[in-house]
């Protein structure tokens, strides 16, 4: 591999397929999906970007370092970072170490659950079956009632 890494950040680029094709490491982190402050992306849709789409599974392998969510304060303070960040960034994680074929149709019940990990643990995480981050749940009841 060559020495620098390319990070993709771009969206609707494609900088990573074209950069592992020629040699080059590559961090994916489109600003269209997984730029946390983007509210009305979906867990779902973060889930479902596929960091290895039109890449090779060799070159994915070797060539594709990861990524990441990203999160800039321009649109956050104190009062509603956490919302902001979780669980939507857990869905990036997991989209990062999962196979391609997964959809975030598998990662429901574990989201949810994740999400009640966090409130239990004090991390105030946005309720999961929100359409816009970091919204308050809908209606009041035990954390799994999302």
């Amino acid at each position: 591999a060559k020495s620098t890494i390319i990070h993709q950040w771009l969206p609707g680029s494609n900088i990573a397929v074209n950069a592992t094709a020629n040699g080059y490491r590559v961090l994916f982190s489109p600003a269209d999906m997984w730029y946390l402050p983007h509210l009305s992306v979906t867990w779902q849709q973060m889930y479902d970007a596929e960091p290895c789409a039109g890449i090779a599974d060799e070159l994915c392998e070797t060539l594709v370092l990861g990524g990441g969510g990203e999160m800039w304060g321009e649109t956050v303070d104190a009062s509603d970072i956490q919302q902001t960040i979780w669980p939507r960034n857990a869905a990036i994680a997991e989209r990062l170490w999962s196979p391609r074929q997964l959809s975030s149709d598998v990662a429901t019940a574990r989201l949810f659950e994740f999400r009640c990990l966090l409130n239990r643990r004090g991390i105030a995480a946005a309720p999961s079956s929100n359409d816009v981050a970091r919204a308050a749940p809908f209606q009041p009841g035990s954390c799994l009632d999302q």
